[in-house]
């Protein structure tokens, strides 16, 4: 995966010179760092490697794309980065394939991707695939659950307890919830059985 390599007398210093340098804004980039010791009558300093998160995008969409021809799958590719966070679409005649029951192939080949991207670059970031709008009808879905089940709670006045559901999942019940009258969320347990109770709040 590619890098720049900045050598300076501080972290900050590093960075500075990386962002003139590369032309670039903190929500460009990723970056590791070793620090250097310095010696008897010698400063240290420290060695930043920096990766664009638009390089980051291209060696995934390779990887993506001999993974999936692996699969006997041909793919196509639209990809969008903000906030740090890596969006890929992917587009083909075998959707449902790529997809899986319950979306289980989709989230298999993100922690594929993820772990890449760990293992190059020892940092996690966020990557999002999507098929045919698979993950937005999904949030759609998760959203309308979400509201029906507070409405349940409300109603009963009893906590409910939903499935296990990874983090990115929990955060949009959380978020649509968030000012409905009645209820708070709450995430308990831990990973990979952590999920959301809706509480009753008088």
């Amino acid at each position: 995966m590619k890098s720049s390599l900045f050598t300076a007398k501080t972290l900050e210093d590093a960075l500075v010179e990386a962002k003139e340098k590369l032309n670039i804004q903190d929500d460009d980039f990723i970056y590791n760092y070793e620090e250097i010791k310095g010696k008897i009558f010698k400063a240290g300093s420290f060695n930043v490697n920096v990766y664009l998160l638009s390089d980051i995008c291209d060696y995934l969409k390779d990887y993506l794309k001999k993974l999936t021809s692996d699969m006997g799958i041909e793919v196509n590719f639209e990809s969008k980065i903000r906030e740090k966070n890596i969006e890929i679409k992917m587009i083909s005649d075998n959707n449902p394939i790529l997809i899986g029951r319950n979306g289980q192939t989709l989230k298999a080949l993100e922690c594929i991707l993820m772990q890449v991207v760990n293992k190059e670059t020892s940092k996690h970031i966020r990557i999002m695939l999507d098929v045919e709008g698979y993950k937005e009808k999904q949030v759609k879905r998760l959203e309308r659950l979400a509201i029906n089940l507070a409405k349940d709670c409300v109603r009963t006045k009893t906590d409910i307890h939903m499935d296990a559901m990874n983090a990115y999942e929990r955060r949009i019940v959380h978020n649509k919830l968030t000012d409905f009258k009645g209820v708070k969320t709450e995430s308990i347990g831990e990973e990979p059985n952590r999920h959301l109770v809706i509480k009753y709040v008088k």
